[in-house]
């Protein structure tokens, strides 16, 4: 793997009032504006935006279009069939005059909005292909009613196989399979490559590799790509996303608010966007990697943003990216706790628990910062993370350092949102822990967060002759373990007080007991019945707390507690705990230095994939009684310049309350491919 998975998804359960600035907010009724299956919508708002200077107000609207331009390309990314799909059932839900409230119209609706959601078929979070609660006879009833002429002759040729998709259960049956054994490729469905097996495709980039080798700055090799086989020819070639190649048309309107950017962007910002529109032209990955030097170096920019191909979760090999885009300006009072962190970065990697060898000697570049987001897009869209750590390249890490926000406002809407909701009286058994979680929750939170992404993902150093692509598909667990670990150990060291940062070691008391009980359980709730885990940041989680569980046994660290007919999760020994989280850390670390394959299949598969299917059932009922939903998203401000004598003088803005409408207007405005890519 060429690059570190660095966006952190943390499971935002244990909820506490709000610590820092006030902030005027929407009453405690208006955060949450729609609840389905197993999700809720929740508005966020953008505190300080209004003053912000005009100049800095337009960056926000032009990066925030082209944040949107790129919607189309994740459907397209996580299946092939899923924009016909979307389509189809928004022709039906635009166009029918039916019955709206029977009870298989609810479940279409509902499936609908799945769909939005998770930007296709599939689970935004399990990669399970979502079942339909309406029939495929009532599909083709409703079909009919709407009529041929509104769907068109282009999509009305996909009806058929719409149908097969979403109602035979062998079909994209998921996303992303990551079950060891299987051809992780032929198995899943994502669109990431067409016609290949997993040892075509990993000896494609091995060849690829191999040309290069020596190079200290190689490439992101495949990043940016569809790996394609041709069936009658057997030849294997690229389909580049790019201009005038693989989603072009939507690449086309992202590069013209990209421009519309720049040139109301200052230096050193105007240069950088530059070169990521260059990059989008050109498809050249060595530009993806000077825009990535230019970005990171950029420190000084109020504003900033992420835009393009990154992460590569959704990718079994671990290669190819998702598009997604951030908008997002700098929450100046809140930063100066990620300031903090920053300037002593070489003391934490001087003191980590890992090997000396595979600590960095001079830890180079490392920017934190606290943000307030203003435009969510792409895989960041409805779902967000609520942390990022960019770049992924590990050679610009090393020589240029990396650039690492946590995301104020998104984790204070969770909070709002979440307040009451009687998750702690429900999960938490004993009262001290309750009360440490309600006075220290938020803060051990938003640290965690902080450590991971800002020193986390950017600590360590590979040793001579690893490439960073040997652990494959268990890449992406280990080093999000990794970055938690990180988070973990620190939080608890007494170099956070000395530093100011938190009170005592409640503080890593409150985090701890939550992380724990979390990974071993309370997670669970995000599990289908009879499943196992396969998402990287889940697996990461129950991996840490499975590890810590077993070795910490003999000792009692941690204890399942039965009482009542409940299972509770109890830290007996929190300074042990922390002891273990550093051997872990040396171990993971060891595993990612070396390029051990081997012992990280062991760690994930022993420790972080399967499911005590009783202890699920008893989760999934007492989170059924809570009426608590496991998954949180959002529905994005809208932004409108205002006009005068031919000139924006102002950019207004607003904070829709409905997801439907806001979904039906994206796809309405902001929807460029055809049907087929």
């Amino acid at each position: 793997m060429n690059k570190l998975s660095t966006i952190a998804i943390m499971t935002v359960t244990v909820l506490a009032a709000c610590s820092g600035p006030q902030r005027k907010s929407a009453g405690e009724g208006d955060w949450i504006v729609d609840r389905f299956d197993d999700i809720k919508v929740i508005r966020y708002e953008v505190p300080g935006f209004e003053s912000l200077p005009l100049e800095e107000k337009l960056l926000v609207y032009y990066l925030g279009e082209a944040a949107k331009c790129g919607r189309d390309i994740l459907y397209d990314q996580n299946c092939a069939i899923n924009l016909p799909v979307r389509r189809t059932l928004e022709t039906i839900y635009d166009n029918y005059r039916g019955d709206r409230s029977c009870r298989e119209w609810k479940a279409l609706e509902k499936y609908l909005k799945k769909v939005w959601f998770a930007n296709g078929i599939h689970h935004h979070y399990s990669n399970d292909k979502f079942v339909p609660e309406f029939t495929a006879e009532y599909f083709d009833e409703v079909c009919r009613q709407v009529g041929d002429k509104a769907f068109g002759e282009d999509l009305l040729s996909y009806r058929g196989r719409v149908r097969e998709a979403i109602f035979d259960p062998g079909l994209y049956a998921t996303k992303l399979n990551s079950r060891d054994g299987d051809d992780l490729l032929l198995t899943s469905s994502s669109n990431y490559y067409s016609g290949i097996s997993q040892a075509e495709a990993e000896k494609y980039y091995a060849d690829m590799a191999a040309a290069d080798a020596g190079n200290p700055e190689p490439a992101s090799y495949g990043l940016n790509s569809q790996l394609v086989k041709d069936p009658a020819t057997g030849l294997v070639y690229e389909c580049v996303w790019k201009e005038g190649g693989m989603y072009s048309p939507a690449i086309e309107r992202i590069v013209y608010w990209l421009a519309k950017a720049a040139e109301v962007a200052r230096e050193p910002q105007k240069s950088t966007i530059e070169k990521l529109a260059a990059y989008y032209r050109t498809g050249n990955l060595r530009l993806f990697d000077e825009y990535n030097i230019a970005w990171v170096r950029d420190t000084v920019s109020n504003v900033d943003f992420v835009n393009g191909f990154i992460e590569d979760y959704g990718d079994p090999l671990g290669r190819k990216a998702s598009w997604e885009a951030n908008v997002n300006f700098m929450d100046r009072e809140a930063c100066r706790r990620t300031e903090i962190i920053s300037e002593n970065a070489q003391w934490f990697e001087d003191n980590s628990p890992v090997a000396p060898r595979y600590k960095k000697e001079k830890v180079k570049g490392v920017s934190a910062k606290v943000i307030t987001v203003a435009m969510l897009g792409g895989d960041c869209y409805p779902a967000t993370p609520i942390g990022i750590n960019l770049p992924n390249a590990d050679w610009i890490r090393k020589e240029y350092g990396s650039k690492s926000v946590t995301i104020d406002n998104i984790t204070y809407a969770y909070d709002k949102a979440a307040q009451g909701n009687g998750f702690n009286e429900e999960f938490v058994l004993r009262a001290e822990d309750r009360e440490r979680m309600e006075k220290y929750g938020k803060r051990a939170d938003d640290l965690h967060t902080d450590l991971h992404e800002c020193l986390g993902h950017g600590s360590g150093q590979l040793a001579p002759g690893t490439k960073g692509n040997e652990l494959r598909n268990y890449s992406s667990t280990l080093e999000e373990a990794r970055a938690d670990l990180f988070g973990l150990y620190y939080i608890g060291d007494s170099k956070m007080v000395e530093l100011g940062l938190v009170e005592s070691f409640d503080t890593a008391k409150a985090q701890y007991a939550e992380y724990i009980m979390n990974g071993l359980m309370t997670q669970l709730a995000r599990i289908e019945p009879g499943k196992n885990v396969e998402e990287a940041h889940m697996r990461n989680r129950k991996l840490i707390a499975e590890w810590c569980y077993e070795k910490g046994r003999g000792e009692n660290v941690i204890e399942m507690v039965r009482q009542d007919g409940k299972t509770y999760v109890v830290v007996n020994d929190f300074e042990r705990l922390r002891e273990l989280f550093g051997e872990l850390l040396r171990e993971v670390q060891r595993i990612k230095s070396e390029g051990d394959y081997e012992a990280g299949r062991q760690l994930v598969e022993n420790y972080a994939v399967k499911v005590d299917q009783e202890l699920h059932r008893e989760v999934l009922e007492r989170y059924a009684a809570l009426n608590i939903e496991p998954y949180g998203g959002f529905v994005n401000p809208e932004y409108e310049p205002v006009v005068r004598d031919g000139e924006i003088v102002d950019v207004k803005i607003s904070y829709p309350a409905d997801y439907v409408e806001q979904m039906r207007g994206y796809s309405r405005d902001y929807s460029f491919l055809p049907n087929r890519n």
